[in-house]
């Protein structure tokens, strides 16, 4: 496969669809994701075909393991679709507080405006491929698979990324949680 021999992906196929579909299905409960995972799965073994290392493995396990890697950004994605969207902050969003809480208690509206101030500040200051990232997955709702196909990058690159801006919000925002507590 890893010459381009579509030959052996239909061999790989014929051999492992079967209980490759069979795991996915137990753990997304629904046939029509089932099959477009076992695709996706397939598609990148083709793609990755020479990343697979037979010291680390066998070929089942290997495939079985993304399958399962893919079926679980599946049900991420799936949970984050039931969700509320969240539409993007940005920093000249400032009167839409009551509409988002709904109240029309003032202090209530200014608090959320000031909140969503100081996140729009704390995304900007975050590197561009970071902020992408996290805009990506938190207001497209795109699971890390679905980010690094659409941004060319590999998974561990978006993984590391996405890991890295939480790491750099958290602390920022934390500092801000801290005024807000300390001063209540």
């Amino acid at each position: 496969m890893s010459a381009g021999d579509d030959a052996a992906l239909a061999q790989l196929y014929d051999r492992w669809s079967r209980p490759v579909f069979s795991l996915v299905l137990h753990l997304v409960r629904d046939a029509d994701d089932a099959e477009d995972v076992v695709e996706e799965a397939f598609w990148q073994v083709w793609r990755q075909a020479s990343r697979y290392d037979r010291s680390r493995g066998e070929v089942g396990t290997w495939l079985l393991t993304i399958a399962r890697t893919r079926a679980l950004d599946r049900l991420r994605s799936r949970k984050r679709l039931r969700e509320e969207p969240l539409t993007p902050v940005s920093l000249g969003d400032s009167d839409s507080g009551g509409a988002t809480l709904g109240t029309d208690d003032p202090a209530a509206r200014a608090e959320a405006s000031e909140r969503r101030t100081v996140v729009a500040k704390a995304l900007q200051t975050l590197p561009k491929e970071q902020r992408e990232v996290l805009e990506l997955a938190y207001f497209a709702g795109l699971s890390q698979s679905e980010i690094a196909d659409r941004t060319g990058q590999p998974l561990g690159t978006v993984k590391t990324r996405t890991r890295l801006a939480a790491q750099k919000l958290r602390e920022c925002l934390g500092a801000y949680r801290n005024d807000q507590e300390g001063g209540s």
